[in-house]
């Protein structure tokens, strides 16, 4: 595939994969083509090593291994940013 093609297949696995995980808000437009291009190679490093499949091009099975990989992506994301969260009524944060 082309850079072309990454960006647009990447943009729209990370905002699907937001959605899903619920960062859409935060995340914007060029956070939303890293964690598709990310999830991407994390998806078919998974599969591949899983003899599910691979990422082949723009298509329904390349798309469904990249939109778990970047949603595993985000809800790690998530839990390791929320570890590191206080409340703003904790004694720390005055």
């Amino acid at each position: 595939m082309g850079i072309i093609v990454y960006i647009i297949f990447g943009a729209l696995v990370g905002w699907i994969a937001s959605m899903i995980a619920g960062t859409n808000k935060e995340q914007g437009a060029i956070g939303n083509i890293v964690v598709g291009i990310l999830g991407a190679f994390i998806g078919g490093a998974v599969a591949s090593w899983a003899g599910i499949g691979d990422i082949t091009g723009f298509n329904i099975s390349s798309f469904l291994i990249a939109l778990g990989g970047a949603v595993v992506l985000l809800f790690i994301y998530k839990a390791v940013r929320g570890a590191g969260h206080h409340s703003s009524h904790s004694p720390m944060s005055r």
